[in-house]
């Protein structure tokens, strides 16, 4: 049996697949999985032993579709569910399971401020895909895998941090998912313990401000290595301390005392880390009308305030870094 699983961004929305690929691989085990996402995160899916083959989209589907046709696949798992999806369903004739997006539910979220999300969480969502297969949740949580030859490294760090530091992934896909850079810099100037700042070539010249506003304790790699070398760190930390993000859901995988800054976007979304360490926390402001604005995020606050970033308590993430480092 050949399934064909669509998924073609981004790193998070990738690794929350994970339990999908697990579970359809232990349970079914004459099928051949096959996995299609863009270039840039083929690394996440053929590092997973789940996966028999990686199709790589790079913007061209008549392309990918020509490839996937001679394929002959059973079934397809749209785990998508957008134009793009749609598309390539349409052109190979197989039955297709698709992921409910519950975009209308977001939509009266968002807009209205009516929440009739149910609480279920993203994974739980996407388990509910292959369930017509006969396929369940196994309960294990998410997967991540590193290739051996590309972890970070805990003998390259200085001395200090190699007694253990934390994890502060800066990144974000958008602005207004981001705490600011003022803030990580309170953090990490009142906080005893090393810092690593984790993030993409687009957080580098956040990660050097606060770096230069550091007392000694701070790492920037933001920028500077590969996300399975990141995601090594993350695993690795004491604690790790995170945006909405990928490697939100990369921590999640490896059952970490996770802190989130929540901003725009909300925990409703069914988005937060799936069965993190029990210690993991979500720090959000909840009282503002205003959230959520979006079910993704802007390049900058709508409203001009930025209140649900502007007014998280950092005190709150100095505590809970003290209670939970050495723990």
């Amino acid at each position: 049996m050949k399934i064909l699983v669509i998924r073609l961004s981004s790193i998070g929305d990738i690794v929350l697949t994970s339990p999908v690929l697990r579970c359809v691989k232990e349970q079914l085990p004459d099928a051949e999985i096959h996995f299609v996402t863009k270039s840039q995160y083929t690394n996440i899916v053929k590092s997973n032993p789940n996966v028999d083959k990686v199709h790589i989209f790079d913007e061209n589907l008549g392309e990918i579709i020509s490839n996937l046709q001679h394929e002959q696949f059973n079934y397809i798992i749209d785990l998508h569910h957008n134009y793009r999806s749609a598309r390539i369903k349409q052109a190979i004739n197989a039955p297709s399971f698709s992921v409910n997006k519950l975009n209308l539910k977001k939509f009266l979220l968002v807009w209205m401020k009516i929440n009739q999300m149910p609480h279920k969480h993203m994974v739980d969502r996407n388990i509910e895909t292959v369930s017509a297969l006969g396929v369940t949740n196994d309960g294990k949580g998410l997967d991540f895998f590193i290739p051996k030859n590309d972890e970070f490294k805990i003998a390259e760090l200085p001395a200090p941090f190699q007694k253990g530091y934390i994890a502060f992934v800066i990144a974000g896909t958008w602005a207004t998912k981001k705490l600011p850079v003022e803030k990580v810099i309170e953090i990490c100037g009142k906080t005893s313990f090393p810092v690593i700042l984790l993030g993409g070539k687009s957080e580098f010249d956040d990660g050097e401000k606060i770096l230069s506003q550091s007392k000694g304790n701070v790492l920037n790699f933001a920028g500077k290595i590969t996300l399975n070398q990141s995601a090594s760190l993350v695993r690795d930390a004491n604690v790790v301390l995170t945006n909405d993000t990928g490697l939100m859901h990369i921590a999640a995988a490896f059952k970490k005392k996770i802190l989130t800054f929540w901003g725009n976007t909300v925990p409703d979304f069914g988005m937060i880390p799936y069965q993190p360490h029990p210690d993991s926390y979500n720090i959000e402001v909840k009282e503002l009308k205003c959230r959520p604005c979006s079910k993704l995020g802007y390049t900058k606050c709508p409203r001009k305030h930025f209140k649900c970033m502007n007014e998280i308590d950092t005190g709150i993430a100095l505590r809970w870094i003290d209670k939970n480092f050495h723990h």
